[in-house]
């Protein structure tokens, strides 16, 4: 570790990580009980996370009443909270401890994608427990994830350590060539397209009946590589239970001829998670940002200018700006 790290600027982060290093320490129920009382002080804090949550609940759940959004709302901060905890665990628990805790459905499928020798896309979504899921697939097969650096050099330096020291290989998120190598070579490639993303070859791609600027590039990616793309979702299990991970089989005909069509089958799936357990969903993003003048402004106070759920005019296609990188852009959430 260079010895600029431990200069005063990185203090405040040095404290942050030596409090996870002791939560790492704590039993696991007294953990998640914690990590639930985290959540339940940052639910009634006035910060924009909790704001850009209950929009979004309204906006993809609008089957649920106020009453009960509210509830999902306190349930969600809770998950957030443990989340916080559950990285402590992701980062220092022995494989002995970790394997007591996850159960993992589907690694045939993984295997069989890996015998087919052209690589794996391990395709996934943000959901709170998104850290640990990587440490569950980890467990059964060594795997490569793209990452967003981040610019304080002692937390990055930790992440790369904690993330690859039980079998994870960092590719900065910026790095196709590395990507695309990595399937090439055979490997298994985590990868999370589902955020929301108004660069270059952005398209509109209903979620929750709402048309979403979307990254599309997964049927590219898998055109470019022929690689194998698996469906991969995570849950936390209640009372304490633990983890369940489900690989799910590859998708019939993919990629298909229309990247659109593509991905609108993923987020079909996405949606079929989120109502299993609303709760682990990551609702603080702001996943349906305006990208033309006539796309509704859903976090502002400026009322909609359209209607944009099925059977509504709206805009269409393409959007976003030329990039001086052709593929770079394409990785890439807002």
């Amino acid at each position: 570790m260079p010895i600029r790290l431990f200069g005063p600027q990185y203090w405040p982060t040095w404290l942050g990580l030596g409090l996870l290093r002791l939560f790492a320490l704590i039993p696991y129920a007294q953990a998640l009980r914690l990590g639930s009382a985290l959540g339940t002080l940052l639910r009634y804090l006035p910060i924009s996370g909790v704001r850009t949550a209950r929009r979004n609940m309204e906006l993809c759940l609008p089957e649920l009443s106020t009453a009960e959004r509210e509830k999902l709302l306190t349930a969600h901060f809770q998950s957030v909270g443990i989340a916080v905890i559950e990285t402590a665990f992701t980062w220092w628990a022995s494989p002995e401890r970790a394997q007591k805790l996850m159960q993992v459905e589907g690694a045939e499928h993984l295997q069989a994608g890996l015998r087919h020798g052209r690589g794996v896309i391990l395709l996934a979504a943000h959901f709170t427990t998104l850290e640990i899921s990587g440490r569950a697939l980890a467990s059964i097969q060594p795997t490569s994830f793209l990452y967003r650096p981040t610019r304080n050099e002692l937390l990055a330096w930790f992440l790369a350590r904690c993330r690859c020291r039980f079998g994870g290989h960092a590719i900065p998120r910026d790095d196709i060539r590395a990507l695309i190598a990595a399937l090439k070579n055979n490997q298994c490639v985590w990868y999370a397209p589902d955020q929301c993303y108004r660069k270059k070859g952005a398209q509109l791609v209903e979620l929750f009946g709402i048309p979403a600027p979307t990254n599309t590039f997964t049927s590219r990616l898998a055109r470019m590589t022929g690689a194998t793309v698996l469906p991969y979702f995570f849950e936390r299990l209640p009372d304490g239970q633990g983890y369940r991970a489900i690989i799910h089989p590859p998708f019939d005909n993919f990629p298909g001829d229309c990247p659109i069509a593509d991905t609108e089958r993923f987020n079909r799936l996405i949606e079929a998670h989120v109502h299993r357990v609303p709760e682990q969903y990551l609702w603080m993003h702001r996943r349906f940002k305006g990208m033309t003048p006539d796309y509704p402004d859903y976090y502002g106070a400026a009322p909609p200018k359209a209607n944009l759920r099925p059977g509504h005019p709206g805009p269409a296609g393409s959007i976003g700006s030329p990039d001086r990188s052709p593929h770079a852009a394409e990785l890439t959430p807002d």
